[in-house]
């Protein structure tokens, strides 16, 4: 196809593409190739790849491995990286001079795996699973490789791959090809990067960015402990003015502490004066007081005794009286309690008898108003 008939395309033709042509054949002369002369060209279909890139694409978006409400943020201070490419690749040499540049004091993980051909997919898949087992060493991985056609990048569009990706307990960062390659990694990496370099970018602050945040910070809070302590200068002034030199308030107080003191040495004096001080008079008449005194207490004491030992029940027992108690030890002052066969004791002036009730007076029967017989 000359150039002629190339300038009127209005797409740009590449391996694995389905198109329809439109020519003319004629033999090269000078080496008698036979030719096709394209005069025009279309697309006939989205290539064989291609077809299968889009149904798988679509299988997986239907169950949801694309879904952004998974979709997790990067870091902002990732404490490592981890990164997933070929040893050999450009794309490695590209992201680790970007991190280098960018945040030299993060450390790079790399765990290295084929990007092309057909053993690529199973490699990528362990090295990603070796570095899920790093985690929380890792913070953020790097999926990347360089630009090439749908067969080169054909390992990123692998299905276990892609299962995998979603697996993963950190985010994902998926930067290959160029900008207008995507691939299935692309839609479920946690974010995508146009390029392998992009990639590094995005999860790299650069560390000049951040002392120059840190500097403002420094410079806020200096200002905000300055403005601080001004402020409690001037309420310590405040409070004081209002009280004054400390010293002459503990000076003020001693003063009275000391006052104090000694109204408290002259109270005590007085009060011992005064008690020291007993009327002649009255020492004098003490003694004949307190024996007039004992003389009447004694006096009431022998009043009492006589009339307590007149009250003894015993005397009244000498003079032929007994008294009787129940079984219980309890005074019987009624015939009308007693009944026949109830045993009551009599305490007479030298002894106790043991007594049995033969003729009740209570309520057994006998109507008449004759006392109860006992018999010992």
């Amino acid at each position: 196809m000359f150039r002629r008939a190339a300038g009127l395309l209005d797409f740009s033709p590449r391996d694995g593409d389905q198109v329809e042509v439109r020519g003319r054949l004629a033999v090269y002369e000078p080496r008698g190739d036979l030719q096709l002369v394209v005069e025009s060209l279309r697309r006939a279909g989205q290539g064989a790849l291609f077809e299968q890139f889009l149904q798988r694409k679509a299988r997986l978006e239907a169950e949801g491995l694309f879904d952004p409400a998974r979709k997790r943020a990067l870091p902002t201070m990732p404490r490592a990286v981890g990164v997933v490419t070929s040893l050999g690749a450009a794309a490695l040499h590209d992201v680790v001079t970007a991190l280098r540049r960018r945040v030299p004091h993060i450390p790079v993980v790399l765990s290295p795996a084929a990007v092309q051909g057909a053993n690529a997919p199973a490699e990528l898949v362990r090295a990603l699973q070796s570095l899920y087992a790093m985690e929380p060493a890792v913070d953020v991985i790097l999926l990347v490789r360089g630009g090439g056609s749908i067969e080169d990048l054909w390992a990123f569009n692998d299905e276990t791959l892609a299962r995998t990706i979603v697996q993963s307990p950190v985010p994902v960062v998926s930067g290959v090809g160029h900008e207008t390659d995507f691939t299935i990694a692309d839609f479920c990496a946690d974010l995508r990067a146009p390029t392998p370099t992009a990639a590094a970018e995005l999860v790299s602050a650069p560390r000049d960015l951040w002392l120059g945040a840190i500097d403002l910070l420094d410079e806020r809070l200096g200002d905000a402990l300055g403005a601080r302590l001004d402020a409690l200068g001037q309420r310590l002034d405040q409070a004081a003015g209002r009280l004054g030199r400390p010293s002459n308030l503990v000076a003020r107080q001693q003063l009275r502490l000391a006052h104090h003191a000694q109204r408290l040495h002259y109270a005590v004096v007085a009060r011992a004066a005064r008690l020291a001080q007993v009327p002649r008079a009255m020492a004098a008449d003490f003694p004949l007081k307190f024996d007039r005194a004992l003389v009447q207490r004694r006096e009431r004491l022998e009043r009492v005794a006589l009339r307590l030992r007149l009250l003894d029940p015993a005397l009244v027992l000498q003079r032929g009286y007994a008294w009787l108690t129940d079984g219980s030890g309890r005074a019987v002052v009624s015939a009308k309690k007693l009944h026949a066969g109830d045993a009551v004791v009599a305490r007479l002036a030298d002894g106790e008898v043991d007594l049995t009730v033969t003729h009740g007076g209570g309520n057994d029967g006998n109507t008449s108003d004759a006392p109860p017989k006992i018999s010992s």
